[in-house]
This record gives structure tokens, sequence and C-alpha cells, in this order.
């Protein structure tokens, strides 16, 4: 198989895994909070958020992370440690151990998530690029789509646990495909630095931000989840002075 073939299949598993992930909980959550010795309904909450919030935070980062030590390093090392997560939270004891390893899953898939498109450009010549970019697109949101309906036919059949550990086997496989078979096509920056307030600042906002929305939308707007919310917006705005600031920006606020 051509390489850049072995890129789009492996790096659409990853995208379609990581979004599955994502709403594979939503029809499971109550048969878990009932079977979890005393689950509280906010660590059920926190079991769908937490997953989504460490993702949606930290893509910036390790975009950055992955322009410094490689992309596909931080892919292969993503790959690890979303099937180390899956095969944890299938055998979490109670609620709390499971957001822990909720959260674990979700930092593998940002790092899944946030290579992906990456890498398939440095495998594609610029002629097939969007057609590549459109297929693993497609297969994230067939993920999270199939999510929805494999949460509860895996539940009812197999029970909750299965839509977790349903992921080791395909993950482990990945890993070891991953790490076989794909290397580094992008070239590094030289000298350049990673910029930890500009990191802070975008991750710590985006993700009070995103928990004063959700936690205001599922429970009422309650004064300390507008403080939240604002409290996101102010790092995010202070985001910009620090990039403009710092010599090697996260984000060039001149593209």
């Amino acid at each position: 198989m051509q390489y850049k073939y072995v890129v789009l299949t492996n790096t659409t598993i990853g995208t379609f895994m990581a979004l599955l992930d994502s709403n594979i909980v939503l029809i499971s959550l109550p048969t878990i909070i009932r079977d979890l010795p005393g689950t509280t309904t906010i660590e059920g909450i926190w079991i769908i958020l937490g997953y989504v919030l460490v993702t949606a935070s930290l893509l910036l980062t390790i975009g950055r992370l992955a322009d410094l030590y490689g992309r596909v390093r931080l892919y292969n090392l993503g790959f690890a440690i979303f099937t180390i997560g899956s095969g944890l939270c299938s055998l979490a004891p109670n609620g709390t151990s499971l957001v822990l390893f909720r959260l674990v899953q979700g930092i593998g898939a940002g790092l899944l998530f946030a290579n992906s498109a990456a890498i398939l450009t440095d495998a594609f010549p610029v002629s097939e690029r969007g057609r590549a970019l459109g297929l693993n697109q497609v297969a994230g949101t067939a993920g999270a789509l199939i999510g929805l309906v494999a949460g509860g036919v895996l539940t009812a059949l197999l029970g909750w646990q299965s839509i977790f550990w349903i992921n080791v086997p395909f993950g482990v496989f990945a890993t070891i495909w991953a790490y076989a078979r794909l290397k580094e096509l992008g070239a590094r920056p030289g000298r350049e630095k990673l910029d930890p307030a500009g990191n802070l600042l975008f991750a710590g906002g985006l993700s009070l931000a995103l928990l004063g929305v959700t936690l205001g939308a599922i429970s009422g707007w309650a004064p300390l989840y507008l403080v939240l919310m604002l409290a996101g917006v102010a790092c995010l705005f202070a985001f910009v002075p620090v990039e403009r600031a710092v010599p090697s920006p996260m984000m060039d606020l001149a593209l």
C-alpha cells in the first residue's frame, strides 16, 4: 500500500474513534449512573463533559507542540493514550474514577484529532489533499453519529463497559501500525519555543467558557456559572495582547 494511503487509513481510524467516543456515552449514561455505586448526576455530566472539554481546550496547544516536537510523534502517543484511557474506563469502579479516565481519553483524542489533518497534508500532494481531508472529516462526522446509536446497542447487549473496551483491540492495532509505518515529513521550526502564557490563557479560557455555558444550560444560570463563563471570555480576550507580545506565539495573529 502506498504511504499516503497508509496515512489516510490510519488517521481516518483515529478521527473516527476520537469523535465516536464524544457521543457514545450519551445513551449509556443512565445505566452507568445506576450501575456505578455512589455516582452523582454531576459526575454523570462530567463523564460526558470532561472528554469534550479536554479535547477542545487542548487542540491549539497540541498543534503548537506538534510543530515543535513532531506531528507523528504526538499522534502516535495520542493513539496509545486513547487506547489506555479506553481500557481504564471499562474497568472504572466508581463515577469519580470514570471521570478521571475519560479525561485521559480526552487527552488522547485531542492528540489524534489535532494532528490528523496536518499529517495528511504532509503525505498528500496538493492536488489530492482536498479529497483526503474530506474523507477524514466525513469519517469523523460518521463517528459522532454512529456513537449515538452504538452506545445504546452495545450497552443493551454487552453492558456499558463494552462502549469503552470495544476501542481497545482497534486502538492497539492502530497504535502499533502507526508506530511502525508513519514517518515525520513536516519541517519543524528551528529555535522557536513553547508559549506557556498563551497556552494557559487559551486552554483555561476555552475550558471555563465552555464549562460555564454547558452547566448553565443544563442546571440553570446560577451566578457561579455566569462567573465561569465571563472568566473564560476574559482569558480569551487577554490571549490576544499576550500573543502579540511574545516572540514565539502559539498562534500568529497576523495570519
